[in-house]
């Protein structure tokens, strides 16, 4: 029987692109090294992890032989390895910078984990290292390559929604262990707002393609409660774009596990709930007419982003979320932590145009049609 020419296949080893996983902890252990194996254009060639033994369990698992498996005081080897063209760091936030710029001085492509790093100076420097020497870095942004999510963007942008006047987001969840890096300021950078309150301002600017122009915040830290010595709780925060239109967003450690958008438009809304969770989003579009829920083929997400940064790596393009745009969520987050110290709000610089931050448009953008 035929293949249908909408089943793509894999493409050969020796010309998909061959990845290190650098840390082997629950996303990389639960999602990506699994993601990868249903990728069409990438593949795990290497592991770099603390824990050898670990990692030899999991070379076995992955038909990886332990010649794979590097510890952190050996990642310097792998700029031997020709099959090894890019790493993807999945390490405590402050460790971001230090491997991105290893690994680009070894001329290795890095997709790195967001937040891209700790802070908007340090990331920018992560950026400017790549440049210099000639690699591809890439924001692991997984929310702007799902079906889901860019079916949400051209409900919100292609008119129907009419003027859109409001949006509101929450992501909150429990970090209920107070050993936790997430809870470390050195090693994360903040609390909940680096962590999963980024998905809420990240994919805020994704749906509507525009920057913010001023932001205000307040935050709670409880006093005794020894998860939160370091790190806020909880924050509120405001996000101004242009036209006068307001983004109202909530992010927690302390609640239970919440992850929804809402963009209300004078004719119709766009609801997402759940709208970052790894499998099961659910999207729902109302206009005058009544509510639609579009249907989307399953697809793993961590798998379309190492698909899209391997075809931008073999095609010499600029992926859709580059270091650029996890620099702008960073200027955008140290600002809302400067507006909950003063309590004021604080203007950002300009931004104009539309994407002002992204490269090119990944294979899922406008599979599927969000009205049908």
């Amino acid at each position: 029987m035929p293949q249908k020419p909408d089943l793509p296949l894999p493409q050969s080893e020796q010309r998909r692109v061959g990845y290190a996983i650098v840390g082997i902890g629950e996303l990389s252990s639960g999602e990506l090294i699994p993601a990868a194996r249903t990728s069409e254009h990438a593949y795990v060639a290497a592991l770099v992890t603390g824990d050898p033994e670990k990692g030899k369990a999991f070379a076995r698992a992955y038909d990886l032989t332990e010649q794979d498996v590097y510890t952190y005081d050996r990642f310097g080897e792998l700029g031997q390895r020709e099959d090894v063209e890019a790493v993807y760091i999945v390490l405590p936030n402050s460790l971001h910078r230090e491997y991105v710029e290893r690994a680009a001085k070894m001329g290795k492509h890095v997709l790195c984990e967001k937040p891209l790093s700790v802070n908007a100076e340090d990331a920018q420097a992560m950026v400017d290292a790549c440049k210099e020497a000639g690699v591809l870095l890439m924001t692991a942004y997984r929310c702007q390559y799902t079906p889901e999510h860019w079916a949400a963007r051209d409900a919100v942008q292609d008119g129907k929604l009419g003027p859109v006047k409001l949006i509101d987001s929450i992501h909150g969840q429990v970090q209920d262990d107070p050993q936790a890096w997430r809870l470390k300021r050195d090693l994360a950078g903040g609390g909940p707002l680096v962590d999963v309150g980024i998905y809420c301002l990240n994919t805020i600017r994704f749906l509507l393609g525009q920057e913010p122009e001023w932001v205000f915040a307040t935050l709670h830290q409880p006093q005794d409660d020894p998860r939160f010595k370091e790190v806020e709780e909880s924050m509120s925060f405001l996000l101004g774009f242009p036209g006068s239109l307001v983004a109202n967003c909530l992010t927690s450690y302390g609640t239970q596990k919440t992850a929804t958008l809402r963009v209300l438009g004078e004719q119709g809304t766009v609801l997402m709930d759940p709208a970052f969770t790894y499998q099961g989003l659910e999207l729902t579009l109302s206009d005058q007419q009544g509510d639609f829920r579009p249907k989307f083929p399953s697809e793993d997400q961590f798998s379309l982003e190492l698909d899209h940064f391997a075809q931008c790596i073999r095609e010499k393009k600029t992926p859709w979320t580059p270091g650029e745009e996890g620099v702008q969520d960073h200027r955008i987050m140290d600002a809302l932590y400067r507006s909950a110290r003063s309590g004021q709000v604080v203007k950002l610089e300009k931004v104009g145009g539309r994407d002002a931050f992204r490269g090119e448009k990944p294979q899922t953008a406008g599979r599927q049609s969000a009205w049908g």
